[in-house]
């Protein structure tokens, strides 16, 4: 190596190695201070709810508006995330209940939204994750609500109606379809696996790249995944975390036809959330059968200048023709506004449920 080369990398490399022990000895000093917030709350009762989701926004959305770069501010509030997961563990380890298997679009949800340091559970249905958190098994769950391309998952909002779990976060995740194999080209498969929301999502390359090949759906794209991996001349559809889990090549990346596809996920618990000044308010109601009922709902709404960012109506249970409408507001429900607006829509709806108030995902 040239030496005037080796003394200007010396240099920035003693430096690089100054900061690391000082980002080390200041990141167990914010442990530290972790601990001591936690005996904090174990003394007033409060232990057993160490993660408080507007804390946690609050704090990510500042650190990226400090930011002044080059890191991006994705990469400092991934960074970010991590540190308080590892320092919320230290409080208390959370379990996290996820729509399984290992692998799954819900796995990667939950670990952007929580960090690494939970444990988390894989559960086989919706249902599962709902009962685990509702038994304590669990402290969180992680479920699917929404897609841009497929629509509202119904038996999670069946799920929200008939269960008292509140919702306490969301999770916006861009969903990138990968062709997987142990084969190391196309024309090498004769099946292909897949979750039959995966397929509807890839439907228009899949008719254009591989309308030959039989297509069978399963319970997930992990499951398709790993089908695949015992099978080399079967192929799957699914995303980067499978793929490595189970050792997968990509015979095409990217194979989603809707280049902005995404999922959103949310976070249920047994407690609610308090403001984190940028949040979201869920609920679900009816309205009663007569002319103008829908305008009377929603009427409040717009005088009391309470933005709606979501309308989805669903049958209701038991009930021929009858239907409940799920509504996300912008806000929280203890602002104000909000508070006017919920007043007189519970008056005025046959039914009325707050499923939530919690941050809005970046």
């Amino acid at each position: 190596m040239d030496s005037t080369l080796h003394t200007e990398l010396s240099g920035l490399r003693s430096e690089i190695d100054s900061i690391d022990r000082q980002m080390l000895e200041l990141l167990n000093r914010r442990a530290r201070c972790a601990q001591e917030i936690g005996k904090i709350k174990s003394r007033h009762g409060e232990a057993g709810f160490p993660y408080r989701p507007e804390r946690e926004a609050q704090v990510l959305r500042r650190i990226a508006e400090l930011n002044p770069g080059p890191l991006p501010k994705g990469a400092v509030r991934q960074i970010f995330r991590e540190v308080m997961s590892a320092c919320l563990a230290l409080e208390l380890p959370l379990k996290v209940a996820y729509l399984g298997p290992a692998g799954t679009f819900s796995e990667s949800a939950s670990r952007r939204h929580f960090g690494s340091a939970p444990t988390f559970l894989p559960q086989v249905s919706i249902d599962e994750v709902f009962r685990a958190v509702e038994s304590n098994h669990a402290h969180y769950g992680v479920v699917p609500v929404e897609n841009s391309t497929e629509g509202a998952v119904g038996s999670t909002l069946d799920l929200l109606l008939s269960h008292s779990l509140q919702v306490c976060g969301e999770v916006q995740l861009r969903i990138h379809h990968h062709l997987l194999s142990r084969a190391s080209e196309i024309g090498a498969v004769r099946k292909l696996y897949s979750h039959a929301q995966s397929l509807a999502q890839c439907h228009e390359w899949l008719n254009n790249n591989l309308a030959h090949l039989p297509r069978v759906p399963v319970a997930s794209n992990a499951e398709a995944a790993r089908i695949a991996s015992e099978d080399p001349e079967s192929c799957a559809i699914a995303g980067e975390a499978a793929a490595e889990l189970y050792g997968l090549g990509k015979l095409a990346t990217n194979i989603e036809d809707d280049s902005g596809n995404s999922t959103r996920f949310l976070i249920i618990a047994r407690h609610g959330t308090d403001s984190s000044g940028r949040d979201k308010t869920s609920l679900v109601c009816s309205a009663l059968n007569r002319p103008g009922a829908m305008f009377e709902l929603l009427e409040p709404l717009a005088r009391h200048g309470v933005d709606m960012s979501r309308l989805q109506s669903r049958p209701a249970p038991g009930g021929m023709w009858d239907y409940v409408f799920y509504i996300d507001l912008i806000g929280h429900q203890n602002d104000a506004p909000v508070i006017a607006a919920l007043a007189e829509l519970k008056e005025r709806a046959g039914f009325l449920k707050i499923l939530g108030s919690y941050p809005a995902a970046e």
